[in-house]
């Protein structure tokens, strides 16, 4: 099928038959084995790791989600996206417990069901955090213990369960996919004994990440089918290696890396330089499914679930820690109104210069990759900051660029906002870019640091602020 462009596309529609068929008979074979139970609870984070989000998905029969954790998604688009979620799926999302309930046993069960009139229903629920990410130097671990619809053969027929998460820029945007990432965990189709897992970055058609296929792998279940019982499904994301890494693994076997240098730098920055957020649902038809025989037809069974027993997520401090206790700086700064560049507290790299900008006065310049600008105690206030504004120029030669970020309280913590850049069209051509921006309170020494795949000059900034 062709996929909308900026529309978050899991799985790849050209995928090597030949390891999938391998496994048809395995899993028609198991398909009538027993379904194993819940666990009581998430296991315990292994030493040096701390869990940072859990839900186990405890409570009645028949109740809906945490909402305290979850957001449901209904209908067939986010408001203003592509329709049928730009992947061609023909079921339309509900937050009724038909299709998203407890089970009573410690289990989620998200149920596709099928009306007379042949109109699929499903499911599909988002984590309310989306600043999951691992700390400077860190790591993170998102993991499912979890079943697939256990159905195969024709009575499978459409099905499409998946395991996921988005960067966080795409919430509110629906127009920024692949850029911003997406980290398929587990992904199944048509009831084959199959998990996929892949990164999704750059840009669709083509691009760096090969879209709209992505970076990917897949693998058998072993012991008992995918779709006969639970398995372990996780993602380490390992910023303390070089190159930075995301890994892929099934029942705690690693099956597929990403690294950093498989990508330009640019590309990757844009998918990892932010937080992201989980999802959980079970599909119906699109482009994924109709690569292995199509979507759902008369012969397809509904009524199967996506069996769920926990998902939590988890992070490991770098070398550098992860908590830190320094009390936050004495505000003088308002996020809110513009903080001239040149006003820096300490700096790195840079120049002041006069500026032929709106208001004259100065920017800075002379930026390149490692340089950096700090701006002692900024006020964002008790209402989150969730927008960064940069005031920017650049006459960088043609296949120059550089992300321009936000980091908080250190110059080596996560970025919090960040923005590419290229020439747009002299160093004194200005404009002011915007970029989404974890939620941010407080008081904070804000660092502007800046990043390139290379030693030119990139960048010069004017001003920048907040907004909420």
């Amino acid at each position: 099928m062709s996929e909308t462009s900026g529309t978050p596309r899991r799985g790849s529609v050209r995928r090597v038959l030949i390891a999938v068929l391998s496994t048809v008979s395995l899993a028609a074979a198991a398909a009538t084995a027993a379904t194993l139970p819940a666990n009581a609870s998430a296991p315990t984070p292994p030493s040096g790791w701390s869990q940072v989000f859990v839900d186990d998905f405890t409570g009645a029969a028949g109740s809906g989600v945490n909402t305290t954790n979850w957001q449901y998604t209904t209908g067939t688009s986010y408001p203003g996206g592509p329709a049928n979620f730009g992947t061609g799926e023909v079921e339309t999302m509900t937050s009724s417990t038909n299709n998203v309930a407890l089970d009573g046993n410690g289990n989620l069960l998200i149920t596709p069901r099928r009306d007379a009139a042949g109109n699929w229903t499903s499911g599909r629920i988002e984590t309310k955090r989306t600043d999951f990410e691992p700390p400077a130097g860190g790591k993170l671990r998102i993991e499912s213990r979890l079943q697939m619809p256990n159905v195969t053969g024709a009575a499978a027929k459409g099905y499409w369960p998946a395991f996921w998460a988005l960067g966080a820029p795409y919430r509110g945007n629906y127009q920024n996919w692949p850029g911003v990432g997406e980290l398929d965990i587990m992904e199944n189709v048509q009831g084959l004994n199959t998990e996929w897992a892949t990164m999704h970055c750059g840009t669709s058609p083509g691009g760096p990440c090969n879209e709209t296929s992505g970076i990917g792998n897949n693998t058998p279940c072993t012991g008992t089918t995918c779709q006969a019982g639970f398995h372990t499904y996780a993602m380490e994301w390992d910023r303390s290696t070089s190159p930075e890494e995301v890994r892929f693994y099934l029942d705690g076997v690693n099956f597929h890396t990403v690294k950093a240098n498989q990508v330009d730098a640019t590309t990757w920055a844009n998918a990892t330089n932010h937080g992201y957020f989980v999802i959980l649902n079970v599909a119906m038809g699109g482009g994924f499914p109709g690569a292995f025989g199509g979507g759902p037809d008369s012969g397809t069974e509904p009524g199967h679930p996506l069996v769920v027993d926990y998902v939590q997520v988890l992070q490991a401090a770098g070398s550098g820690g992860g908590g830190g206790t320094t009390p936050p700086p004495t505000g003088n700064r308002d996020a809110y109104s513009a903080i001239q560049a040149e006003s820096y507290d300490s700096q790195s790299g840079v120049v002041g210069e006069t500026t032929t900008d709106t208001g004259g006065g100065q920017d800075i310049g002379s930026i390149a990759n490692g340089d950096y600008a700090l701006y002692k105690g900024v006020n964002f206030g008790s209402s989150a900051a969730t927008q960064f504004y940069g005031r920017v120029a650049s006459g960088a030669a043609g296949g120059v660029s550089g992300l321009v970020e936000v980091r908080l309280d250190s110059r080596t913590s996560t970025p919090v906002a960040s923005f590419a850049l290229a020439n747009t069209g002299g160093w004194q051509s200005w404009r002011t870019v915007p970029a989404n921006m974890s939620s941010v309170t407080g008081t904070h020494d804000v660092y502007l640091t800046f990043t390139s795949g290379q030693p030119a000059d990139f960048v010069n900034v004017n001003w920048f602020d907040f907004g909420h």
